[in-house]
């Protein structure tokens, strides 16, 4: 017999788990996928790719039929969740609006603003109601790192000025805001999509330049902080951002105040390789709220039947459990209608 989060309104602890996976799939059409990730995993959110879109029209009927599939099984509303940065990393194409720059384009709080109401209003007139932006990487002034062309450029005081524009506004239109990468890449050359890459920067210099932007964030109630797949070697010399308890839970949480909700990278990308039991067992002890796994495949549900197993294997775990999903629940009240 399935065991309940008897504490949080009778939630069972496989809606918890499921609650806690944001997934990645083929096509662009609602199709059987869709149902057993929705139907069967409980997941809490989708993301989209290029390879998820063909059209306005397409998307807008896809995220409905999605939503309303969650509904009509009792389910919460979904995260749908995209990367529009502009530029580089923007899914959407003409024609919705392109900012062929990005970022490193947007120079001015009047630019910013522009982009973030801009794509706010398009996001959400297809249903997408998440935007994993805005990247808040610091890059050292004469240094061209792995995200040179995603970043704002100028010292970490502009980004975090930027970055806060980009926040507010899409938050203030109904599009929940993503900070990444915590607690900053811009120092870094190599790609984690390809391997780990580590940083010996000692933390002191972190804190007065890379945090800066996200304490900004912070500042401002951003929904959501994504951890990167970095080692920082100063803060956590063993395991990286996205799986470490001093980066998320010490730093990030307890050090910095983030109540909101904390997301890891791709678990697909090639610099995380345990297996997914390990992966999942840091991740609930991190108090890291959402796994995103970015491809269809075992990774998801190997994902959910662990993270269930973790939940109802102390009562530690299910009490971090109900914190996790008060957490998503409340951006779904706030952005997504869900009751109370």
């Amino acid at each position: 017999m399935e065991e309940n989060l008897s504490s949080y309104k009778g939630m069972s602890d496989k809606m918890a788990a499921g609650q806690r996976l944001m997934a990645g799939f083929d096509g662009v059409r609602f199709n059987e996928d869709l149902k057993f990730l929705i139907g069967e995993l409980n997941v809490g959110g989708l993301i989209l790719f290029s390879r998820n879109i063909s059209s306005p029209s397409q998307i807008r009927e896809l995220t409905r039929e999605a939503q309303s599939y969650a509904a009509s099984l009792g389910k919460p509303p979904l995260f749908i969740a995209i990367d529009q940065e502009g530029g580089t990393v923007a899914r959407l194409k003409a024609p919705f609006t392109l900012f062929p720059e990005g970022q490193p384009g947007l120079k001015t709080p009047e630019a910013a603003r522009h982009f973030a109401e801009t794509t706010a209003r398009e996001m959400g007139e297809v249903g997408l109601n998440m935007n994993l932006t805005p990247v808040l990487d610091v890059e050292p002034e004469g240094f061209s790192g792995v995200n040179h062309k995603r970043v704002f450029g100028g010292d970490c005081h502009r980004v975090a000025d930027l970055g806060s524009v980009v926040i507010e506004t899409l938050q203030k239109n109904g599009v929940m805001a993503v900070g990444k990468h915590f607690p900053g890449i811009g120092r870094t050359s190599l790609d984690s999509h390809f391997e780990l890459p580590y940083l010996e920067t000692p933390f002191e210099i972190l804190e007065q330049t890379d945090l800066v932007p996200f304490k900004r964030a912070i500042q401002d109630h951003v929904s959501g902080i994504m951890l990167s797949h970095i080692l920082y070697q100063d803060i956590d010399p063993e395991w990286p951002a996205s799986l470490s308890q001093k980066i998320s839970k010490a730093l990030l949480r307890e050090r910095l105040g983030f109540q909101g909700v904390v997301l890891t990278d791709d678990l697909d990308m090639k610099a995380i390789q345990d297996d997914i039991p390990v992966l999942i067992r840091r991740i609930v002890d991190a108090e890291i709220d959402i796994v995103l796994i970015c491809h269809k495949g075992p990774k998801i549900e190997a994902a959910f039947n662990e993270m269930f197993n973790t939940i109802t294997a102390s009562e530690n775990n299910r009490t971090n459990a109900i914190k996790s999903v008060e957490r998503i629940f409340t951006l779904k009240r706030l952005f997504l209608g869900m009751p109370v």
